[in-house]
């Protein structure tokens, strides 16, 4: 039997072979529901092998290195626990790990409204989810949306904050979104907000890290709440589950890439100021500008370490201990390309010494294969703001704003021409 095509590889895999490239069984039984739609038992007589499309492959590929990325998160996981709900109250103070403490957002302001009386026609929740046994396994989450008897499920955002903010600092990303018929979900990531004791708490976890290797305070721990967040998110009345986006400045940028590279749940995904290349800069030393971000750690590794000063090899060995796989294996060249076919906006500066644009050069190429072999190449889009920093702008607000329309409000906008 013959099948063929121009723009399709036919491969044959056994069962066998890929069982042996990934570690779970239930895994394997996935993938081959995922594949069995589109693919025939080669020859009529062998039920152990099939032909799959090129697609199918990186399809393949992109579940074995989510897996692997997974097995990291759960590496250094305090007891696992049943999820479960908290319910809680505003916070009226909330702490901030910076000197001064910020008080407003121009950008975030900015964000398009509709238009609403007043304020009280929003309701706000305030919870917490039980992500893991110990104190940062509670999970302070804030959500914003309409006042509805309509009982009809919405499109939600989930919202992440930057280095030493909170959920409450988004707050006007929340009621902009929210007004529009959003549900707006904001956290606060690790040893950060709630879940912060003093504007040290960040810096010591960091530290700890470096030091005890039992923690990854820098990026995956909260990758791993944010994985137990879409648990939640997807189980809720109010909420479509095929329609949560997730978008975050910054450090929330890092952890909204991360996060959807893990997690396929989320649906739509904006990273801004955040997507890098950790590998690239360590080889074209370019990585001062992140690692003065959170310098206290490399210096302390520095000490440790027996060195006059920070150099490259610190900085390699500080990422390996606190977020292993970082500038290796789930750096931006593989993780980026793993999101599609999922909408993916990536938002930088022109000039961000952070995220140099050179940095990413090689996920941006590798993204744009894969999402034009998923015959989806509008899905995927990387912009850079000219003459712009390390910094959240307007513009950028409103492009993330946009690109949630675009593609999480598609299918209200098709439901309501089908009753025209």
């Amino acid at each position: 039997m013959e099948r063929s095509g121009p723009s399709v590889i036919l491969l044959v895999l056994s069962i066998t072979a890929i069982m042996a490239d990934v570690a779970h069984i239930s895994h394997v039984r996935a993938l081959i529901q995922a594949l069995a739609p589109l693919a025939y038992k080669y020859g009529g007589g062998s039920s152990r092998h099939l032909i799959v499309t090129q697609n199918q492959m990186e399809a393949i590929n992109a579940s074995k290195l989510r897996s692997e990325f997974r097995k990291v998160l759960r590496s250094r996981r305090s007891a696992e626990v049943p999820l479960s709900v908290e319910f809680g109250h505003a916070v009226l103070d909330p702490l901030y790990q910076e000197t001064p403490k910020p008080n407003f957002s121009k950008a975030m302001e900015s964000c398009p409204k509709a238009d609403i009386p007043n304020l009280k026609d929003l309701k706000e929740e305030n919870l917490y989810l039980i992500t893991e046994s110990g104190e940062q396994g509670r999970l302070p989450v804030l959500i914003l949306s309409l006042k509805d008897t309509s009982h009809q499920r919405k499109p939600a955002v989930v919202f992440l904050h930057s280095t030493k903010k909170c959920k409450e600092w988004l707050r006007p990303l929340l009621e902009a979104y929210a007004s529009r018929g959003y549900v707006a979900v904001a956290i606060d990531s690790r040893y950060h907000g709630e879940r912060a004791s003093n504007t040290t708490t960040y810096r010591d976890a960091l530290v700890s890290s470096w030091r005890k290797g039992d923690t990854m305070p820098f990026i995956f721990d909260t990758v791993w709440d944010l994985i137990k967040l879409a648990d939640y998110l997807t189980q809720r009345e109010d909420i479509d589950p095929c329609r949560i986006g997730i978008t975050g400045e910054s450090l929330g940028g890092m952890h909204a890439w991360f996060a959807a590279a893990a997690d396929t749940r989320y649906a739509v995904v904006v990273p801004i100021i955040g997507v890098q290349g950790f590998r690239w800069a360590i080889d074209h030393d370019k990585w001062q500008a992140r690692v003065d971000s959170i310098k206290d750690v490399f210096e302390v590794a520095r000490v440790d370490l027996h060195k006059n000063v920070i150099d490259k090899e610190v900085v390699e060995k500080v990422w390996d201990r606190i977020a292993p796989g970082l500038a290796s294996q789930f750096d931006s060249p593989y993780t980026i390309p793993i999101i599609a076919p999922r909408p993916l906006l990536i938002l930088n500066g022109e000039i961000d010494p952070r995220c140099p644009l050179e940095g990413l050069e090689v996920p941006q190429s590798r993204a744009c294969k894969a999402y034009e072999e998923a015959h989806c190449p509008d899905n995927f889009q990387l912009i850079a703001e000219a003459g712009v920093g390390h910094e959240l702008t307007s513009f950028m607000v409103k492009k993330a704003s946009d690109w949630f329309d675009r593609f999480l409000k598609q299918e209200v906008k098709q439901e309501v021409s089908a009753h025209v």
